[in-house]
């Protein structure tokens, strides 16, 4: 079975940076798209930033510049750097993938890690 864990959410202080890891396990044979979305109270999740395969990035444009996604294909982690951050930013964060085990391409996501920004 395909589980994705993330880490590092916690409260910061504005201006602030965290680093936040999301990490694969179980019956994965290949991960393509990694990235991270987000929710904050009362609004619908959006995507913050994604990475493929081929390591081309893309984020939302309220975090261009202040955040930075990578991954490590062999530990099967995909990471969000996030500095200079904002009251906005305050949401939980949840990773997810495309990942084929021995069947077949699926989505799959965390539970999601709380990140919390005070002004």
């Amino acid at each position: 079975q395909v589980q994705l864990v993330e880490s590092g959410g916690g409260l910061v202080q504005a201006g602030g940076s965290l680093r936040l890891s999301c990490v694969g396990s179980g019956s994965i044979v290949s991960i393509n798209v990694m990235g991270w979305y987000r929710q904050a109270p009362g609004k619908q999740r959006e995507l913050v930033a994604s990475i493929t395969g081929g390591d081309e990035t893309n984020y939302v444009d309220s975090v261009k510049g202040r955040f930075t996604v990578s991954r490590d294909n062999a530990k099967k982690t995909v990471y969000l750097e996030m500095s200079n951050l904002k009251p906005e930013d305050t949401a939980v964060y949840f990773c997810y993938a495309n990942i084929r085990d021995w069947q077949r391409w699926s989505e799959y996501w965390g539970r999601g890690t709380q990140v919390t920004v005070s002004s």
